[in-house]
């Protein structure tokens, strides 16, 4: 497809010409009843930019997908001016779609128009398959099928019905709507229409009822299922940098954040001294002298993302680290199957590590204990449905744990359970932030408002995405704002149009506040983990508040949040 897509980019302008003679309702009068309102649309071959023009005119927030540089280029001078902040561009192609991927986003609508006879034979069922992967429940594919040959060296194949709905059926989607062929809405004579709405009616996967049964009715003699099953929530909702490989309907996250997390859930419940298992004299496997041990100081918030190590603290993490995935390996992963032993959910494919004198908590680091797969199905699970499984888990957890003796005996609250599970210590949200804010204005600098502008006098700390939503402390997230701003924004999420306005704000205060080589480490690794397609070694302010827009949209999505 790499031949056609160099067609396109090299006749750009011609191309452009072409799309934007007809309209939008000339084009897709075929599946009218099906036109999207307010909704999440995936624009993918986008082109010139007409039709994401048309879709985010009527509401819609448009992610537009157009391989070819120039084309896209064009499309984004089409949107830019009017409707920015409603669509966003990305450089993607079938059938990798990676960039895509890594938004982390299910859609209400896919429109793939004009482009499936590009598509080789060999290549349509993954194609299929990862743009069905892309479907909220209830979303509808829009599919067009071209009849005709191409009179310039564009590479096309044959085009049938029977084939989408094989594919359909095979990927679980249902056939809504099917039109009549239609002559060419530009006039060639040799060229006909054919458009398929498809729906996703369910995730189809039956991944929500499985992790159900896991948390309420699998057998468990300590904690450690539904440890493992909160991590990879957590890491699903919160880190899209994280996956490391996709293919074959399977997922592949970093080993080492597994890991990263585990420590962090388990190590308020260690230190308070709440046992984890049902036999009252067995330790726990990951909690060993010379590695969990000679970190005992350490609290749960200082295992953190873009921290540094050395020497003996740094030997002691990397054998926490090795000893804690030899417990998840011999547990969770083994004992969490599904019809018989060998039918496991889970896979972990280690790395040997040779031990380094000071460690660098990055992205390379957590990558280099090996991987941690589970399906796609199960990781969309995790990522959609998580807001509703993370409560579920947290109650059945406290549940085991009093079931246990020496929990019982010491009548621990209720309070005090919920306490020690908290994933984040609220004290210290915003402290490096403020001190930073504070540091600055000691100096003579003027510090000034992200969302106005205006020099601050007295200034609250934002959580740009709202921390009640997201539990994120990233330091791209921690914006400085006038306490009145902080009040009137509360628990919402920027609109996008906000953001666009306010954009050289925050680079303004990401540049003035985050300017040593430590503290910029910190921001793009936090930010290469939190953020979508943040490029390795990213040193690039832009590259991340681009990214940052992106997951709004689909946190907007997923939880549902209300816009300010």
């Amino acid at each position: 497809m790499s031949k056609t897509i160099d067609i396109y980019h090299q006749q750009a302008e011609l191309f452009a010409a072409q799309y934007d003679a007809l309209s939008f309702e000339q084009v897709h009068q075929s599946w009218q009843p099906y036109w999207p309102k307010e909704q999440l649309v995936l624009d993918i071959g986008a082109g010139s930019g007409r039709d994401a023009f048309w879709l985010a005119a009527q509401g819609n927030q448009v992610i537009a997908v157009e391989p070819a540089e120039d084309l896209r280029r064009l499309g984004q001078l089409k949107t830019r001016a009017a409707l920015a902040p409603k669509v966003q561009w990305l450089s993607d192609s079938l059938p990798e779609l990676k960039a895509t991927y890594q938004l982390n986003l299910r859609f209400n609508t896919i429109l793939l128009s004009a482009v499936w006879m590009h598509i080789s034979p060999s290549e349509r069922q993954r194609t299929f398959r990862k743009i069905a992967n892309l479907l909220a429940p209830g979303g509808h594919f829009i599919l067009s099928l071209r009849y005709g040959d191409f009179s310039d060296h564009r590479v096309a194949y044959p085009v049938s019905v029977d084939e989408i709905n094989e594919l359909a059926s095979k990927f679980g989607l249902v056939l809504k709507h099917l039109s009549a062929r239609t002559a060419d809405a530009g006039g060639r004579v040799d060229v006909a229409w054919q458009t398929l709405v498809l729906m996703l009616p369910d995730d189809g996967s039956g991944s929500l009822s499985k992790v159900r049964h896991i948390v309420v009715n699998d057998n468990k003699s300590s904690t450690y299922k539904l440890a493992l099953l909160r991590t990879l929530v957590r890491i699903a909702e919160a880190h899209p940098g994280a996956v490391i490989d996709r293919q074959d309907g399977q997922v592949g996250i970093a080993l080492g954040l597994v890991a990263l997390y585990w420590i962090r859930l388990f190590k308020r419940l260690v230190d308070s001294d709440m046992q984890q298992n049902a036999d009252p004299a067995k330790g726990l496997g990951f909690v060993k002298p010379d590695g969990w041990g000679k970190l005992a100081k350490l609290t749960a918030d200082d295992f953190a993302i873009g921290n540094f190590y050395t020497g003996e603290e740094a030997l002691a993490l990397q054998q926490l680290f090795a000893d804690t995935l030899s417990t998840i390996k011999a547990g969770p992963v083994t004992y969490i199957w599904q019809g018989d032993k060998s039918n496991t959910l889970f896979r972990m494919e280690r790395h040997k590590v040779a031990k380094r004198s000071h460690v660098l908590i990055d992205r390379d680091f957590l990558a280099s204990f090996g991987c941690f797969v589970l399906s796609e199905d199960l990781w969309n699970c995790f990522r959609q449905y998580g807001c509703w499984i993370e409560p579920l888990l947290v109650q059945q957890w406290i549940a085991e744990m009093q079931k246990y003796q020496r929990n019982a005996e010491r009548q621990i609250s209720l309070e005090s359970y919920h306490n020690q599970l908290r994933w984040l210590d609220q004290q210290h949200d915003t402290r490096l932030v403020r001190q930073k804010v504070a540091g600055l204005r000691s100096s003579g600098a003027q510090v000034c408002s992200v969302w106005s502008g205006a020099p601050l006098y007295s200034f609250d700390i934002d959580h740009c995405v709202p921390f009640s939503y997201w539990p994120n402390n990233d330091l791209w997230n921690l914006l400085p704002a006038s306490q009145a701003e902080n009040r009137k924004k509360r628990d919402r999420l920027p609109s996008q149009s906000r953001m666009q306005h306010c954009a050289n704000h925050i680079q303004d205060w990401w540049r003035q506040a985050w300017q040593t080589d430590a503290e910029q480490q910190r921001f793009f690794i936090e930010a290469g983990l939190s953020l979508p397609n943040i490029s390795p070694g990213c040193r690039d302010f832009a590259e991340v508040l681009h990214a940052m827009q992106l997951q709004m949209v689909g946190i907007k999505q997923r939880l549902q949040v209300a816009e300010w």
